[in-house]
């Protein structure tokens, strides 16, 4: 009975109906912010949520009971059962701000999905290189939120007056927002040797460090793949070589049939 239950939570169609839910609950939740369609048609939508909400409780279940303990030693398993847990939460004011969080079962599609898990476990598998790139980038921040305290602080108070502003400032201009016109030009009219500073901060940190870490998760995801490449070839190649010895044996077998019936 298990194996039944097993082959049928494991098939194609049952994952893709689930993946479906999973589309069909994510426009739901989106559809019951706007309070026009909650005013008509509220209790069609929490009727359809609640409808999905179990399923999801019953596949949930039938997981539990066809892998057992090793349920808990999957990392997608537990997080779906964290979604799931957290959208049985009673409506009460107490627990207002998670049921909010009911919309996380959206993310369930990337569990769901096994080129999303590819990209998720290769996000994870980067992140020993990402925060080294990470903790360089910090000390390069702090350098040059230093240096531009020092140099500006006394002419630009509202954006380098302390260590704080500034790193905000900084941080504003990493991400190429209004860093121009907005901060660097006004500050250059009182220095006008303020340019060399900002370009170097610039070259550094958004087209340097910012592309060590795209660099690092593109390696990471790339490894990733190479090794479920090998994995999938080592498999085959078990499976290719059980399929010879099958036959090596099924024509040995034939051939001491033969040798009997000609003695």
């Amino acid at each position: 009975m298990r194996d039944k239950f097993q082959r049928f939570v494991e098939s194609d169609k049952f994952q893709n109906t689930i993946i479906g839910l999973i589309i069909i609950n994510a426009i739901i939740l989106g559809l019951e912010t706007s309070e026009g369609l909650m005013a008509n048609y509220g209790w069609f939508l929490e009727s359809v949520d609640t409808l999905i909400l179990q399923i999801f409780v019953v596949e949930i279940l039938l997981r539990l009971y066809v892998y057992r303990l090793k349920f808990f030693t999957s990392p997608w398993s537990l997080f779906d059962l964290f979604i799931v847990g957290i959208a049985l939460i009673p409506a009460s004011e107490t627990f207002a701000a998670l049921r909010a969080l009911r919309v996380l079962r959206v993310l369930r599609l990337i569990s769901a999905a096994p080129a999303m898990r590819k990209v998720i476990e290769g996000l994870l598998a980067a992140i020993p290189g990402i925060a080294s790139v990470a903790t360089i980038m910090t000390l390069l921040f702090y350098v040059f939120a230093v240096i531009g305290t020092h140099l500006y602080s006394d002419t630009f108070p509202e954006w380098f007056g302390n260590l704080g502003n500034t790193m905000y400032t900084l941080f504003q201009i990493m991400t190429l927002e209004s860093w121009s016109m907005g901060i660097v030009r006004p500050v250059m009219a009182v220095h006008p040797n303020a340019w060399a500073f900002f370009v170097v901060y610039i070259l550094v940190t958004t087209f340097t460090m910012l592309n060590l870490f795209i660099a690092v998760i593109v390696n990471a995801m790339s490894n990733d793949a190479d090794e479920t490449a090998e994995e999938h070839a080592e498999e085959s190649r078990v499976e290719i070589k059980d399929s010879l010895t099958k036959d090596m044996r099924e024509m040995e077998e034939r051939l001491l049939a033969e040798i009997r019936k000609i003695k």
